[in-house]
């Protein structure tokens, strides 16, 4: 099998991941900036309170837009990033909207009280009657309340993905709602033409990347490379090999341990996604995902048909060599996450040791192609089974298996509870931390 091959990086190199994240925290501070500039430069209101509010609306403003850019799957920020790091910054960065924009209609509506015969409560009615855009502004709190609500780990946990989703798609419309009534109340986006320039470039190049990102990059994807099945092949019991091929495939920017959300297009499940890792790394010709049966979706695989055609978005994932930062490398897996380590291993260079944790032999999904390729590669491969406790991947097994691995780069990929252990016990070993690659494949953080 022919695969891309890439060199180690050096050592000295600055990690694509600082970049991009120090890139993040110095445009989000430099538009916070900005936004204050225009703020000052508009001048204030008598009321403490409305100053405070109106400051707090437009860096609620400017959280939603950066908001957007952390959904927006980027492939730049997503390649050196991950999904589940963008994820969870999403998840962050919407509490921060819900703070302030609460603020925001707190202060406003004790603000405008104070000097008003009204409660705050009346005062809200009052200015969404008689003050364009402020009704809207309400309507946008609310479905961002309702979001935050249903965002919350308690409810996220016992929601259906897709109805989760649903529920999510309707910040886009409080988006629209926030920014026409920043439009119609907003004085200091009225304040300067180079105000008002600026704030509709920020949701501009906002909306654009989401609408890039979501939806035009799937779509000129797809109809290039035309995906379709060409094979179906059971690996165990519940476990099943997906193979794929399409046009041009040598120009998609897949790489091993990135994974796609793959839509099968058959009647009954065209509209729903899985999050698949590829299980080989991408030669150019064929795409392969190994899954094993863990819901409706995957279970499904078994049952999909030759010739199927197949809606693939991504690739997705900061989980590959790119991120590589000693010329050796430790590989983990854990049950079916060996799919992005198989491919993994199939990309590297220098030495490597595999080490797959499973309960017994007969879990060890591919593991006759994980021999053979390590015996190609030359790389060590330990096989670990036994039941959970005690722990055979603690620290002091890892150090019998892999003496220096503080001088390693480690993969890791697993059951959330194995990957917990491991990067506990790599804790103790001083594995530091840049070092050490995992990837949590969690579409809702």
């Amino acid at each position: 099998m022919t695969t891309v091959q890439s060199p180690p990086a050096p050592p000295t190199a600055i990690r694509p991941r600082v970049v991009a994240r120090t890139g993040l925290y110095a445009v989000l501070a430099a538009n916070a900036a900005v936004v204050t500039f225009f703020f000052a430069q508009a001048g204030f209101a008598s009321n403490t309170l409305i100053v405070l509010g109106r400051l707090a609306g437009l860096y609620g403003a400017l959280l939603m837009a950066f908001q957007l850019i952390l959904v927006a799957r980027l492939p730049w920020l997503d390649r050196r990033i991950g999904m589940d790091r963008l994820t969870s910054w999403h998840r962050w960065t919407g509490f921060g909207i819900l703070c302030t924009l609460l603020t925001h209609a707190v202060f406003i509506a004790f603000g405008y009280a104070q000097s008003s015969a009204l409660d705050p409560v009346n005062q809200v009615i009052d200015l969404a009657e008689t003050v364009e855009g402020v009704l809207r502004a309400v309507v946008a709190l609310g479905i961002i309340l309702v979001v935050g609500a249903v965002s919350a780990r308690y409810a996220r946990r016992r929601l259906a993905y897709e109805t989760w989703h649903f529920i999510h798609l309707y910040t886009y419309v409080a988006v629209v709602l926030a920014f026409t009534h920043q439009v119609a109340a907003g004085t200091t986006f009225t304040s300067s033409s180079a105000a008002t320039t600026y704030w509709y470039a920020v949701w501009g190049v906002a909306l654009a990347s989401v609408a890039a990102g979501r939806l035009v990059l799937p779509l000129w994807r797809n109809w290039r490379h035309q995906l379709r099945v060409t094979a179906v092949v059971p690996e165990a019991d519940n476990v099943v090999s997906v193979y794929m091929s399409g046009r041009d495939l040598h120009r998609m920017p897949a790489r091993a341990g990135q994974f796609f959300l793959w839509r099968f297009l058959t009647p009954d499940r065209w509209w729903q996604a899985n999050p698949f890792s590829l299980s080989a790394a991408p030669d150019g010709r064929t795409l392969r995902l190994t899954a094993k049966a863990a819901g409706d979706g995957s279970a499904a695989l078994r049952h999909v048909k030759v010739g199927t055609r197949v809606f693939a978005e991504g690739p997705y994932g900061a989980f590959t060599a790119l991120h590589r930062t000693r010329p050796e490398s430790v590989l983990i897996a854990g049950g079916v996450g060996v799919t992005p380590i198989r491919a993994l291993l199939e990309e590297l260079h220098g030495h490597a040791v595999v080490i797959y944790r499973v309960a017994t032999d007969r879990d060890a999904v591919l593991y006759d192609e994980l021999r053979d390729l390590a015996l190609a590669k030359g790389a060590e491969l330990h096989l670990v089974t036994g039941p959970p406790v005690p722990d055979r991947l603690a620290p002091a097994e890892l150090a019998r298996l892999v003496p220096d691995i503080a001088d390693r780069d480690v993969f890791l990929c697993g059951p959330p509870p194995m990957m917990n252990a491991v990067l506990g016990s790599l804790r103790e070993l001083n594995v530091p931390k840049a070092q050490t690659h995992f990837e949590r494949f969690s579409l809702a953080g």
